[in-house]
């Protein structure tokens, strides 16, 4: 990678959901890349009143983020506007982010793609991305804030998140 190639952080559902729980949505930003969300997973965090739906609605709005448009999202729309039919609803936020990270080779320079995600489908699945790709577990995401000292304690967000009522995923991905 050069030294001043792009680096655009695509957050999954889970991440997204995990730090609206510990009151930390604003760490994504802490290294200095883009932040992006795909318009199937702000969909997917916003569909409905949950605990953390509207803190996340409001930081992607607060933030003015850049929601990126998929053909999923374009299709899930079509398909319930038609007759009501409702398209089989799971992966589609993963689907769409692999959508999204593929259109980014088409970008001149590429920047570098970072899928973080909290789904041990994904870990364990042959999610296939670009070579300017990675995807990152939001422990292991949150471990390289404290490392790089962005971050007071990652294991006490991560305690935050799980005090508020989040189920956080026990994935250790990389693997120890």
């Amino acid at each position: 990678m050069k030294v001043n190639t792009p680096i655009l952080l695509l957050p999954d559902a889970g991440p997204l959901i995990t730090l609206a729980y510990a009151d930390a949505l604003d760490v994504l930003f802490k290294p200095g890349w883009s932040v992006q969300i795909v318009d199937m997973v702000l969909h997917e965090v916003t569909r409905n009143q949950t605990p953390t739906s509207l803190a996340i609605g409001a930081w992607a709005d607060e933030n003015k983020l850049q929601i990126l448009p998929t053909k999923i999202y374009k299709h899930y729309q079509q398909a319930q506007a038609v007759g009501g039919i409702t398209p089989k609803k799971s992966n589609l936020g993963e689907l769409a982010v692999q959508e999204a990270m593929t259109n980014l080779v088409l970008s001149s320079p590429p920047p570098v793609g970072v899928f973080l995600f909290e789904d041990h489908k994904i870990a364990r699945a042959g999610f296939v991305l670009p070579e300017n790709c990675r995807k990152v577990s939001t422990r292991a995401f949150l471990t390289f804030l404290e490392q790089k000292g962005w971050l007071e304690s990652a294991s006490a967000l991560e305690r935050k998140a799980i005090l508020n009522g989040r189920n956080f995923s026990q994935l250790r991905f990389p693997p120890s």
